[in-house]
């Protein structure tokens, strides 16, 4: 039985883990994409003269 409880132990261990660095790796590139929108937005702010539709 004390094999049984370990296991879940270590699963639970391993769970909580991934989502910690599911977490992480998902705001690293929720932050990342949102700089390259802004700079994006904002070239294409500074050179909306030359744009011709």
């Amino acid at each position: 039985m004390s094999n049984d409880n370990e296991l879940v132990y270590k699963s639970v261990r391993f769970s909580a883990v991934l989502s910690i660095v599911l977490g992480i790796i998902a705001i690293a590139v929720g932050v990342v994409s949102g700089v390259m929108l802004l700079v994006s937005a904002a070239r294409l702010l500074k050179t909306k003269s030359r744009i011709l539709f």
